[in-house]
């Protein structure tokens, strides 16, 4: 039998709002042509970057994260992979999270827009929902980790991508109605019972000879 393929390590952003028929989530459809799930309804993100490592942001992030995120209790490292998080979300959609401040000068053209905006991303306003591991049948694996944040710490205009098209703010009822992948679904229902106050630990979702395994951290 082939190994299974390394899990990339990657970050999504889920972005809240209190809508008039209630809490909404933004998302967008990933294209046809797209390698991993096309056609599918996700949360903006994607891979871990050297850059973003590299680029400063005007707040810590939750030090209390770093143990929930497998980073071997690096606080450099869950940083560098909220700041993923944020690169991802304004290359695939536009939004920005973040506030007047200086991002360095790293040359990865999507940091040097955000230093022509004169923004730097704020991950005092991000929360940790959970992770999960691809299956290892799978050709192209994901050591995602998920994100929130409230959108009153989001700006910028809505803008579709390369990565995503159809963007939108999507009800809980509506999600129902959408193709998603089942972290997705857990994801949400992590979130809603957060922000009830209802939990404090984070889901890992992984797999094992084709078994779902979830555990709670």
């Amino acid at each position: 039998m082939a190994q299974p393929v390394t899990p990339r390590h990657a970050a999504s952003l889920v972005i809240y709002r209190e809508g008039a028929k209630g809490r909404e989530v933004f998302m967008g459809r990933r294209h046809q042509a797209a390698r991993f799930q096309p056609g599918v309804y996700v949360f903006p993100g994607g891979m871990i970057e050297r850059s973003d490592h590299l680029a400063h942001s005007i707040s810590d992030l939750d030090r209390s994260i770093t143990a929930k995120i497998a980073v071997g209790g690096s606080h450099g490292r869950a940083a560098a992979l909220a700041m993923a998080a944020v690169r991802e979300t304004f290359e695939e959609t536009g939004l920005v999270v973040g506030a007047p401040g200086e991002v360095g000068p790293s040359r990865d053209p999507t940091w040097s827009r955000f230093r022509e905006l004169g923004l730097a991303p704020d991950l005092q306003q991000l929360g940790y929902i959970g992770r999960a591991i691809t299956p290892s049948a799978q050709s192209i694996r994901f050591h995602a980790r998920f994100f929130f944040v409230s959108d009153e710490h989001v700006r910028g205009d809505i803008v579709a991508s390369d990565e995503l098209e159809d963007l939108q703010w999507v009800s809980l009822e509506k999600l129902e109605t959408l193709p998603v992948m089942t972290v997705t679904k857990l994801m949400l229902e992590t979130l809603n019972r957060r922000l009830a106050g209802e939990i404090t630990t984070a889901p890992f979702l992984s797999f094992q000879n084709g078994h779902r395994l979830l555990r709670w951290q």
